[in-house]
């Protein structure tokens, strides 16, 4: 690789120094501050999606869970939906402030 880096050419220009993202022109400053709702909503999703990943595996082995699995699986879904009742009753998913 040092080999190749030394001996290879070496073209510098502007249009080769420039950022460059999927083919769209780089536009204003990317130290723009982004609204913490915007996160919250992100982290929330990706919170959330995980554990509904849980289920997938789950709902395959219903049957040789018995009734033990499924409710441990109620109890699981009683938590998520405390946890998402929280969420709304604290307003993170709602945008527009009253």
């Amino acid at each position: 690789m040092i080999v190749s880096h030394l001996v290879g050419p070496n073209r510098k220009s502007v249009v080769k120094d420039s950022s460059f993202e999927c083919g769209i022109e780089s536009v204003g400053n990317a130290r723009t501050p982004i609204s913490v709702k915007y996160f919250l909503t992100a982290i929330l999703f990706v919170l959330f999606d995980v554990e509904v990943i849980f289920m997938y595996p789950w709902a395959v082995n219903f049957r040789s869970l018995g009734t033990e699995g499924f409710l441990q699986m109620i109890v699981f879904l009683a938590l998520l939906m405390a946890g998402f009742v929280y969420v709304i009753k604290k307003g993170v998913l709602r945008w527009t402030e009253r």
